[in-house]
């Protein structure tokens, strides 16, 4: 393709300026997925025609590749939206913070068992019930997108979708468990924060409130599960995503794209066939999140794909060269890019550094060269899933789970409002990790 003209970079930047100008400026008009999408749409159908027109038939294959893309990343969410809606955890946890503290650290464990995606929509639901009776609970679910959502996937390749693609590049299955040590402080440095902060936003409503609140938040009904059989089809749709990207049935080659598409999506049609309609009412099921989801990426996935071009054409003259530098690169794109193509991207030029091909599982050889490569993976790594967190548009859950919360009552901060969270407790820890790690 031809060299990306600057311009092209402005509907993206428009697009993100409307969602976090619209729910403060005309919040009544930003509540109907209907107007979402007609903005969204107002970017992207622009840089759409451009691909098409501008590029011919490069930028039709690259329209088609984003189309795919959007396609694999709304199949993910939408199939784990669904199962998860089909589990209910009967019964009442406690809304404490030491309660609170141990279900973000079980799903910190989960993400990189089941995805940030996955624990995300298994956990948020039962969260949201144990603190129902709480005033301030805000903080609970940024929180919660921290550490679930984002910092929690770093340990294996089916935790975020960039360390998948790294593993589909050649990266071992087992390679991204030797980050533990920045897994652990980034997310054990979150769970103490939030411990703190909780146990504050508690004594504030006790004090507040004219009942013992804290004898009536520890009340909490026997456990159990409703829909278990719904646990069998989420540990399909992980089966699913391993055995795509080894290449099961297909001499060791990814899948053809639809065919894991098509299998998630008929997990997500078995799960909502065989689950009983009662559990969904339970749960407050509804499509709205997973619409909402779908029409702003849609937007996003189009609208991004001049910002993609441009910082792969020009990212070798960034002269991004010692791990910090990637880090911090890689991690500053992905909280407004998608993570997982800004991975690839540094990846390549990482890659490109080392005269490494781009051919095949070239990241395999790109380990296997030895030097300054495995930290400066690890930093692309480690930016990519980390800093996801630092916007509702960084990582793909983050947006659901905000969608889940306010569906529930919980007034959300702003995309800005949010950032000042993100810019106070999470960049701080970011430059700890810097200095520690890389």
């Amino acid at each position: 393709m031809q060299a990306i003209p600057l311009w092209t970079l402005a509907p993206f930047a428009g697009l993100l300026l409307s969602i976090a100008i619209f729910p403060l400026a005309a919040a009544h008009f930003w509540e109907s997925n209907r107007n979402k999408a007609l903005v969204c749409a107002a970017f992207a159908l622009p840089i759409a025609l451009w691909l098409v027109v501008a590029h011919g038939a490069a930028g039709t294959r690259e329209l088609a590749h984003k189309a795919m893309e959007f396609a694999s990343f709304i199949a993910l969410l939408g199939a784990l939206y669904v199962i998860s809606g089909g589990i209910y955890v009967r019964g009442s946890l406690a809304g404490t913070p030491l309660m609170n503290t141990a279900l973000l650290a079980i799903g910190a464990v989960l993400a990189s068992c089941i995805g940030t995606t996955g624990a995300s929509v298994l956990i948020v639901r039962p969260l949201l019930r144990a603190n129902q009776r709480r005033a301030h609970k805000t903080h609970i679910v940024v929180f919660f997108i921290f550490i679930v959502s984002n910092c929690g996937g770093l340990l294996t390749p089916l935790g975020d979708p960039p360390l998948f693609l790294g593993f589909l590049k050649g990266v071992p299955f087992e390679w991204t468990l030797g980050l533990w040590r920045e897994w652990l402080l980034v997310n054990g440095a979150l769970l103490a924060i939030f411990n703190l902060w909780d146990q504050r936003a508690l004594n504030r409503d006790e004090m507040a409130s004219a009942e013992p609140l804290l004898e009536e938040v520890q009340h909490h009904a026997p456990f159990g599960i409703s829909g278990r059989r719904n646990l069998a089809f989420l540990a399909a749709i992980v089966a699913t995503i391993y055995a795509s990207g080894r290449g099961l049935g297909n001499g060791g080659e990814p899948w053809a794209f639809g065919v894991q598409e098509g299998a998630m999506l008929a997990l997500a049609a078995g799960s909502w066939a065989a689950t009983n309609r009662e559990i969904h009412h339970a749960n407050h099921f509804s499509w709205h999140p997973i619409v909402e989801v779908a029409a702003l990426f849609a937007g996003i996935f189009v609208a991004m794909t001049p910002a993609l071009l441009y910082l792969n054409e020009h990212a070798a003259s960034f002269g991004i060269a010692s791990p910090a530098q990637f880090f911090w690169a890689t991690g500053v794109l992905s909280s407004f890019l998608d993570n997982a193509p800004t991975y690839l991207t540094f990846a390549a030029t990482a890659c490109g550094l080392d005269g490494i091909a781009l051919e095949g599982r070239y990241l395999a050889s790109y380990l296997a060269a030895g030097g300054d490569n495995a930290a400066v993976l690890s930093a692309i790594s480690t930016g990519a899933v980390f800093m996801g967190a630092n916007t509702y548009i960084g990582n793909g859950p983050n947006f659901m789970v905000k969608a889940i919360a306010e569906h529930a009552g919980i007034r959300m901060p702003s995309f800005f409002g949010y950032m000042a969270y993100s810019g106070g407790i999470l960049l701080p820890l970011f430059a700890l990790v810097t200095l520690l790690f890389f």
